[in-house]
Parts: structure tokens; sequence; C-alpha cells
């Protein structure tokens, strides 16, 4: 399952050459990773996701320009590994498919996640809720030749 966020564009968001800057996708990706993150906390006083996490490395190939518009783009997110103590994910930013059933990918980009214990001052490992929650957004579905290895990753 993928979590999808809407994103909508902003005046600001524009470079002088007339598209998003490479700069704000990361800004994007931030939306829509809280957006996600949060709502992975299952919430009845439970304190996964509570104590914060940190951003440990992010990867971002830019498709195609992205020009300003009223209309906002769709970010696809999803789990592709969990470790003890991280978790990546993958997104796509992106307009969903036309009458040719085709989608316009902008963004294919990754983000590795840190779970950190913000009073300790330190990283923590991912409690088995989490992990549970995190399980429900693996997928395969990008038709990858890596499917396999990210589900026995998952499975780890």
């Amino acid at each position: 399952m993928r979590h999808v966020y809407s994103c909508p564009l902003r005046w600001a968001d524009m470079d002088a050459f007339g598209h998003v800057n490479n700069v704000v996708f990361l800004r994007y990706l931030e939306e829509a990773r809280i957006d996600f993150m949060f709502r992975l906390a299952p919430g009845d006083g439970s304190p996964s996701f509570s104590g914060g996490s940190v951003v440990a490395r992010h990867e971002i190939d830019y498709v195609r320009p992205l020009v300003h518009r009223h209309e906002p783009v769709t970010i696809e997110s999803w789990v592709t590994r969990i470790t003890a103590a991280s978790l990546t994910i993958e997104y796509e930013i992106k307009d969903p498919a036309g009458p040719d059933g085709k989608e316009t990918v902008y963004v294919r980009a990754s983000t590795v996640v840190v779970p950190y214990d913000l009073e300790a001052g330190r990283p923590r490992r991912i409690s088995a809720e989490e992990k549970a929650f995190l399980q429900q957004y693996t997928d395969d579905a990008d038709g990858g030749s890596d499917g396999a290895q990210r589900s026995e990753a998952v499975a780890a």
C-alpha cells in the first residue's frame, strides 16, 4: 500500500527558469513524509513515532521539470526497507494517469529516516508496534527487479 499526499504548488516555488526549483522538491518530500509518519502513529496514547525522527540520507532523481500551475501534484510514499533502527521511504512526485493511461513522473526519491529519542539525544530502535504499521506501507508495485530483496529486507 502507498500513502498518497496531494501537494499544492506555490508561486514562490518557481525559479528563474519558470519551473519548480530543485530544492523545493525536498520540501515537498518533507510535507509528504510528515503526513505519512503522523498517519502511522496509532493514537490512543501510543508513543509510536512521538519521540521524533531525523533524516540520515536523501536521494533524488529529477525526471522532468514541473511548471507552476494551480493543480496540486500527487506524492506517493511507501516503505522499501526496515532495519532495527532505520527505515527507507521511497517517493514519486507525479500527476495521475491521464486519458492516455500514462502518469507523468517529475521526481523519484528516497529518504532514510532514523527514529530519534529527543530526551536522550540519540537514535533509537524501531518498536514492534512501529514496524507493524510500517509494514502496511511496503510496496513492490514499481516492478523493479529488487522487489524480492525489498520483501526480505522488510521481513528481517
